[in-house]
């Protein structure tokens, strides 16, 4: 699969942009685990003219990640372009359009995927990003607004139009949120479009070898894009990518992913602080399968999750090394 002269090889698995996640540090990781392609946080265009320091850092990239995106939304055409033409400055590899964020704070104000709404301004901001650059462009983008407005194979023809080199398909509508599951047969009938030229990469409720399978087997897809599967389980991709591609799986040991987790950790800290590293790599810890399985852990658990410096936190971690040391590899589960 290719985007533009970007090569991604054969059935290519890549990590969703998710804000306040798919930062710089755990992008690499992911990238270390078998990620073909990552994507950074969200990008406001607002903010990112306005040279917002929060928003600007979102921009760093570290050349071991390549290839990467920086996803920039907004509900302006000319605020959209510039905010490109920004991005661009930071030299990604790709800049992608969100079209596909469902809360409230950015779809109730017109971006993300409130513009399934408004399909013409959504043209319009496609165009003028495409224009403004000279990257290969993509979008990311949902269903259709709700179950009554499922636009999605009409408008991957018209986003083509646009001159976006990939389009990625959640396989939601706005109005879903994440609830239910994702409809990969209308994610299919995208790719099936024999009026569709550019490579789909379908998104949503990825998170075991089959799914995976079934994806490029089952609805053809020319990539795949994981998300929240990804949480507190970076390693995810390794077995991903070796499902993809027909290759024998094999499990990272428990051992393995506590210390994957730990660098999270620490590379959080080093990069905010230690208070407000610790509380941003919390959405990690508490969604992370590796601790499934342990008996009796939710006091540990509570202890974890409520550590306010790296001593407590560390503690916490080493006494759950002892309880994880002698599990079965095949009660800790990669994924939920």
């Amino acid at each position: 699969m290719k985007i533009g002269d970007i090569d991604l090889g054969t059935r290519p698995v890549m990590l969703a942009p998710m804000e306040d996640v798919t930062d710089e540090s755990f992008r690499l990781i992911c990238k270390e685990q078998g990620a073909d392609m990552t994507f950074s946080e969200f990008v406001s265009a607002d903010a990112l003219i306005r040279n917002i320091a929060s928003t600007t850092r979102k921009l760093a990239i570290n050349p071991a990640e390549r290839p990467t995106a920086i996803q920039i939304y907004g509900r302006e055409p000319d605020t959209m372009a510039e905010a490109a033409r920004i991005a661009a400055e930071a030299n990604p590899d790709v800049i992608d359009i969100n079209f596909g964020c469902p809360v409230k704070k950015v779809a109730g104000k017109g971006a993300g995927a409130g513009l399934l709404r408004d399909v013409p301004k959504m043209l319009a901001i496609t165009r003028a990003v495409v224009e403004a650059v000279d990257k290969p462009v993509t979008v990311k983008t949902r269903l259709g607004w709700d179950c009554n407005s499922k636009i999605i194979v009409e408008l991957a023809e018209q986003l083509q139009d646009c001159g976006i080199q990939a389009l990625t398909v959640h396989g939601r509508t706005r109005s879903q949120m994440y609830t239910g599951s994702a409809d990969w047969e209308a994610i299919a009938a995208v790719k099936a479009n024999p009026r569709l030229h550019i490579p789909v990469i379908g998104n949503g409720d990825i998170s075991t070898p089959e799914d995976i399978v079934a994806a490029f087997d089952r609805y053809g897809v020319d990539g795949v894009m994981v998300g929240r599967a990804s949480i507190g389980a970076p390693w995810i991709f390794r077995t991903l990518t070796q499902a993809a591609r027909g290759e024998a799986i094999v499990e990272p040991a428990p051992a393995e992913m506590m210390a994957l987790l730990r660098r999270q950790i620490s590379e959080s800290i080093i990069r905010i602080d230690s208070y407000r590293g610790i509380l941003h790599i919390r959405r990690h810890l508490a969604a992370s399968p590796l601790f499934k399985g342990i008996p009796n852990f939710r006091p540990l658990r509570i202890r974890m999750l409520q550590a306010d410096t790296p001593e407590k936190l560390d503690e916490a971690l080493a006494e759950i090394e002892q309880l994880i040391k002698n599990l079965p590899l095949t009660d800790t589960p990669i994924n939920e």
